[in-house]
């Protein structure tokens, strides 16, 4: 198993020294960008860590939301997407309709790389239908690492959130994880 951690613009002081990849927020509906981004991925990146940028999703103008993150997230080639699916501060959350619709725009939008899907346990047994997660899932479920209480086949599980949201990547080694990133 792989190590890595996911952060959002409250991690700045994160470290990446030892990790094997790192996710960082990026956007969120259409009107957030996160503004440490550029600086938490050249973090990982000086670390020799692969980079993931991921967008928190809302529900409506799904779309728009996909332009907004591709042109706002700081990726580049060999740089895996993801789309953050749960609920919002308010209490919603996209359908499962468009939480598909939304990684197929962002396959369509930058087909060079890699597309996941991150929820939680709940939302993967609950509230998803088609099973659909682009080119993984990225399971959170708060076990023990790499044992993540789903059926399915995942590529990362996030296990925890203390004292920031820990994951870990099913692959053989780092290298492996690299060359799954950069689709020919």
């Amino acid at each position: 198993m792989l190590h890595g951690v996911d952060v959002s613009a409250y991690n700045t002081s994160y470290s990446a020294e030892g990790l094997d990849f790192v996710f960082v927020k990026a956007t969120e509906g259409r009107s957030y960008i996160n503004p440490h981004q550029n600086t938490q991925a050249a973090k990982a990146r000086k670390a020799g860590c692969v980079v993931g940028f991921y967008h928190f999703l809302w529900p409506g103008n799904i779309a728009a939301q996909a332009r907004y993150f591709v042109e706002k997230c700081a990726s580049v080639h060999g740089d895996i997407l993801a789309c953050d699916w749960e609920r919002t501060g308010e209490g919603t959350c996209a359908s499962d309709a468009q939480k598909d619709q939304f990684l197929h725009a962002v396959k369509n939008l930058r087909p060079t790389h890699r597309v996941l899907l991150y929820c939680n346990r709940d939302f993967w047994l609950n509230h998803d239908t088609t099973s659909y997660a682009a080119d993984g899932l990225w399971i959170a479920d708060y076990v023990t690492a790499g044992h993540p209480r789903i059926k399915a086949k995942w590529r990362i599980h996030q296990y925890t959130d203390r004292p920031l949201d820990k994951d870990v990547a099913d692959f053989s080694s780092k290298a492996a994880l690299k060359k799954w990133a950069h689709p020919a």
